[in-house]
């Protein structure tokens, strides 16, 4: 490896916002501090304001000196959640990868760290490109984050055990309203490709199902991910079936839901085209138009000719899932520790990498994980999906799910009826 350039490190956020992202802008920090700051090799420690979008603000306007933060005032920030340093949604392409590195030129910045998602991953892949093009050495790193739970390589991402958590613990209350006024639920829940945040609702039950029958499951009696074709008739059998046993039937559907062609079923139930995000995406999570869609779509067809419709209400699971400020214990820590890593790399001399998680023991009792790197190249722009033997049958998640979540959320109360 290369001598180590003398220069400036920067930070940044990208994204949706978690539980824990601030935990690893500590990380960052703390690392550095100790590592490549103490050494002479790092002169100042800057934060970007709204990402990348505050490297490239004139006259370094858009950047904070974090420096000579005061390690009282870091921690408060590191146990707040949201993105200290605001994010963005921001995709740069290379026109705009090329603004960024003429920021860490001005800047004299040579380490650049970058919290996010795999297109995070992927303006760090293009950065790192482009300077070493150039010939301006600069170093980096992409350190994880997205509830998502959808980048290559990790076992887990960090802010995943967190959003996971609420919607077990809003799953776990939902399924106990539903059991004392009866009718039909449906909780439409982030994760747009992935179901793996979806799948965590199955964590309210208190154990695995074990293939049970659905109306024998503590709720969510059903459980839908994009992974699996959604076809309309099907679902509306599988509530009826449950409704017509109990009285009741609680459902935790994906946002991302698709028919067999692979076409998104919110989008199709949408009044109007909707919004689009930066990356061409129809704005799934801002709407309600998914759970109000299926909702008609029970109380219509479910409806006995001539008689009573059911009690059929609908919640969309959005940004409240993201920062809860009750975060799983093992995701702030997970969190902090990629952050101190990502500095640690570059103090050891690598040029570039995305940090990742592997998790070391499997069993609840002795749940541990470990850092690692991956190139960029094998984290960016690329998504994973919910593995089939996470997956049950058309409704349901397995006893692996089950077993892969559950030491990553916490303690989870339990729950008592007459």
């Amino acid at each position: 490896m290369s001598e180590l350039p003398t220069g400036n490190a920067v930070i940044g956020q990208s994204g949706g916002p978690t539980a824990v992202i601030n935990q690893s802008l500590a990380g960052v920090v703390e690392g550095l501090k100790t590592g490549l700051f103490a050494s002479g090799k790092v002169k100042r420690i800057l934060g970007m304001r709204h990402g990348v979008r505050g490297l490239i603000t004139s006259g370094g306007d858009g950047l904070v000196d974090l420096t000579g933060i005061d390690a009282e005032r870091l921690e408060r920030i590191a146990r707040t959640p949201s993105a200290a340093l605001g994010s963005t949604r921001d995709k740069p392409d290379e026109a705009y990868c090329q603004k960024i590195l003429d920021g860490c030129r001005a800047q004299d910045i040579r380490y650049f760290f970058y919290i996010g998602g795999n297109d995070s991953a992927d303006t760090c892949r293009i950065v790192n490109e482009k300077a070493a093009a150039a010939g301006y050495e600069l170093r980096c790193f992409h350190v994880p984050k997205t509830i998502d739970n959808d980048l290559l390589e990790n076992d887990h991402t960090p802010g995943f055990p967190s959003a996971a958590r609420y919607v077990a613990l809003a799953h776990m209350g939902d399924a106990l309203d539903n059991a004392s006024l009866g009718g039909i639920k449906i909780n439409v829940i982030m994760g747009r490709n992935a179901g793996f945040l979806t799948a965590a609702a199955a964590l309210a039950r208190g154990a695995a199902s074990g293939g049970a029958d659905p109306s024998m499951r503590v709720g969510p009696h059903l459980i839908y991910l994009p992974e699996v074709p959604f076809a309309t008739e099907s679902f509306l059998a599988d509530v009826d079936a449950v409704y017509g046993k109990l009285g009741r039937c609680q459902i935790a559907v994906s946002e991302g839901i698709r028919d067999e062609a692979g076409a998104e079923i919110g989008p199709k139930l949408m009044q109007g085209p909707g919004e689009v995000d930066a990356h061409g995406n129809v704005q799934l999570s801002g709407s309600g138009a998914l759970g109000d869609g299926l909702a008609a779509l029970v109380k219509r067809e479910l409806t006995p000719k001539g008689g009573k419709a059911p009690r059929v209400r609908a919640d969309t699971f959005g940004y409240l899932q993201r920062c809860w400020p009750h975060p799983s214990p093992i995701d702030a820590e997970e969190a902090r520790a990629v952050g101190r890593y990502a500095a640690a790399l570059a103090a050891q001399g690598d040029a570039s990498a995305s940090v990742i998680l592997r998790r070391v023991s499997s069993t609840p009792d002795a749940y541990r994980s470990e850092c690692a790197r991956a190139d960029l190249s094998q984290v960016a722009r690329l998504s994973r999906h919910m593995p089939p033997e996470f997956i049950s049958g058309a409704n349901d998640v397995s006893a692996a799910f089950h077993a892969y979540c559950r030491p990553l959320v916490g303690d989870l109360p339990v729950m008592e009826r007459l």
